[in-house]
């Protein structure tokens, strides 16, 4: 008979009490649970940043623009963070994961206001089912208000994170530039729309699953944010939802998955859509994923841009602040909650 764990992470009960059935708490509905006979395993655009700022540009801005309306996913090479800031930030991760458990549990907290914190699944307080997954948020930008909360331990966390996140915001600048050019807009419109600008981040660690059929690492989810860039290591997990079915997307080396979030779908008036996609767990390999998310600082008043709204296509959402948006996505529970604001 399956139990109701006791310990605060998922790791833990793991590699310390050796389960060979995944406790009740984390088990779901069968109706809710994946289908691995109905995966697909295809590719989602891969787009060479390396023309971004070249004679190319304008066919690069066009393969955004069509990745965002086609698949709300895309995947990034040539993307100017260096290979060995890349390798640093995930072996930083990994050595975090691997510290002992008492070491790891000096981070813990329940509470989701919280910007620096270790936690486990999604949001214990509300959710029902507990996801298979253990996770360090950090807030990043501006990273001088953050980074005296960040961990210490291991000694070159702060050093390894810092340049990190300075490269992926580099990065998401770029990104969110030609995001507002493949629409029509001034390059720089989406940018002056967010306000202060915000960055988080997450450190995720799936531990292996005995029943990986019976739970998820996190269930089908929309981003609330501007956009994610995903960094993960070589074990596949992510799984994006395409006309109707799951797809499988393999890790490929030293890339980036992009995914645009909620608040895109908001700008673009419904021209590029936020997407379901989710994170399915294994029975023999642990999987670190590292996903940056670019935000709009709380007070941020985001609405459909203005050169996208026509008669024929008028406003489908109201306005709103960012902070009020993502309140409601924590109270929901992962829930996309972008009908919420619709206009009727």
């Amino acid at each position: 008979m399956a139990t109701t764990s006791k310990r605060l992470l998922v790791s833990d009960l793991v590699s310390t009490d050796k389960i060979d059935q995944v406790p009740s708490n984390y088990i779901r509905p069968i109706t809710q649970r994946p289908d691995f006979q109905n995966v697909v395993h295809d590719s989602i655009p891969l787009i060479d940043l390396n023309n971004l700022n070249g004679p190319n540009h304008a066919n690069v801005i066009k393969q955004i623009g069509e990745a965002c309306a086609d698949h709300g996913f895309f995947q990034v090479k040539n993307h100017g963070v260096p290979e060995s800031i890349i390798a640093n930030m995930m072996q930083t991760a990994r050595d975090f994961f691997n510290l002992p458990e008492q070491e790891r549990l000096k981070n813990y907290s329940d509470d989701p206001t919280k910007a620096t914190r270790l936690s486990t699944s999604f949001n214990i307080r509300t959710e029902k089912v507990a996801n298979w997954r253990d996770y360090l948020r950090l807030h990043c930008y501006p990273i001088d208000n953050f980074i005296d909360e960040w961990p210490t331990n291991p000694a070159s966390f702060r050093a390894h994170v810092a340049e990190y996140c300075q490269s992926t915001r580099n990065l998401a600048l770029q990104l969110i530039a030609a995001i507002s050019e493949s629409l029509g807009l001034h390059k720089d419109y989406m940018n002056t729309q967010l306000g202060k600008h915000a960055q988080h981040m997450v450190l995720n660690y799936y531990p292996p699953c005995p029943q990986p059929d019976l739970t998820y690492g996190l269930p089908g989810h929309t981003d609330p944010n501007f956009i994610t860039i995903l960094l993960q290591d070589e074990v596949p997990g992510l799984q994006v939802l395409k006309d109707g079915k799951w797809v499988a997307v393999d890790p490929v080396p030293n890339t980036f998955i992009i995914n645009i979030g909620d608040q895109v779908q908001v700008m673009s008036n419904d021209k590029y859509k936020s997407i379901l996609h989710r994170a399915v767990v294994n029975c023999d390999k642990e999987r670190i994923s590292i996903p940056t998310f670019y935000c709009p600082s709380p007070e941020a008043v985001i609405g459909p841009a203005p050169d996208v709204v026509t008669d024929d296509e008028p406003a489908v959402y109201r306005q709103f602040t960012y902070g009020e948006y993502y309140e409601k996505f924590w109270d929901n529970g992962l829930e996309k909650c972008l009908d919420m604001f619709k206009t009727s």
